[in-house]
């Protein structure tokens, strides 16, 4: 099942029919124990309603949204290039083989594009990409209930400049997009569900590329164990898992160019570079 949020609306989507939630609060829906069983008992014949998904928000209510890095071996060689110059590339070779994965910061709900809606590029920087995440929903018991799409915009110059540039690299105003909906399935994901990643420029594409998620080296379960370790999210948490696409080193983002991400079962996440 499928859950949007379209202005002050929640809507569920089961079988291709759509349901207005009888539960009127983001927060509360997502946290209920149980959410796939939740979502059933919400969607009754009285409820059902013809909606276009359409005018879309961010599903997400007031979680914060995190992500993990170098998780898969095309991020690791991207990071890896992009810092030779500073010495920091070991780092990343690193990280990549040990226990404890890299977790960071990367954004509040009100800094957060909407699905159709603009991501940014940083003025102060000169190479900027998309990163096509598989994003888990965490709820306040720690577990995983849901799946989105995630856009983890990121400026390469400045966190290749120097590792400890990260949150300036990656948290920004409009610096992550999610969406288009927040899927909860019945069991976990296919680990052979593909992401597919497409950049159009003036309607012509510059960029496509296409990987499993059963490419990467860290178990959803386990990115999630280390999150929740020692932090509390009462409301829940988004988990961005890590890139898997990169544009080659000669590629940067311009303003007008359309960002559009495809994981399956989920469905397309579209933004344009303001």
């Amino acid at each position: 099942m499928k859950i949007y949020k379209s202005g002050k609306d929640i809507i569920i989507e089961a079988d291709g029919k759509f349901h207005m939630a009888q539960t009127k609060d983001w927060d509360s829906l997502v946290n209920q124990p149980n959410l796939y069983q939740k979502l059933q008992e919400e969607i009754q014949p009285w409820t059902e309603v013809n909606w276009t998904p359409k005018n879309l928000s961010a599903p997400i209510g007031t979680q914060e949204i995190w992500a993990a890095g170098v998780t898969y071996y095309r991020s690791r060689e991207a990071r890896m290039e992009e810092s030779k110059e500073s010495g920091a590339d070991v780092f990343y070779s690193k990280v990549y083989e040990a226990e404890r994965p890299e977790l960071f910061f990367k954004s509040t709900y009100y800094r957060v594009a909407h699905p159709d809606g603009e991501v940014k590029i940083r003025k102060d920087s000169k190479w900027n990409v998309p990163e096509p995440e598989l994003t888990l929903f965490i709820n306040s018991s720690n577990q995983i209930v849901g799946y989105t799409v995630g856009n983890d915009m990121s400026s390469r110059d400045i966190e290749g400049e120097n590792p400890l540039y990260l949150p300036q690299a990656k948290c920004y105003d409009m610096s992550a997009a999610i969406g288009p909906c927040l899927w909860v399935p019945g069991k976990p994901i296919d680990a052979e569900s593909k992401i597919q990643m497409e950049i159009l420029r003036e309607d012509k594409q510059v960029f496509a590329g296409e990987i499993s998620i059963s490419q990467m080296k860290r178990g959803h379960e386990e990115l999630s164990s280390f999150l929740c370790r020692e932090m509390s999210f009462p409301k829940g948490v988004y988990l961005m898992t890590g890139t898997c696409l990169v544009p080659d080193d000669s590629f940067t983002l311009l303003s007008g160019d359309l960002i559009k991400i495809t994981i399956d079962g989920i469905g397309t996440l579209s933004n344009v570079v303001a």
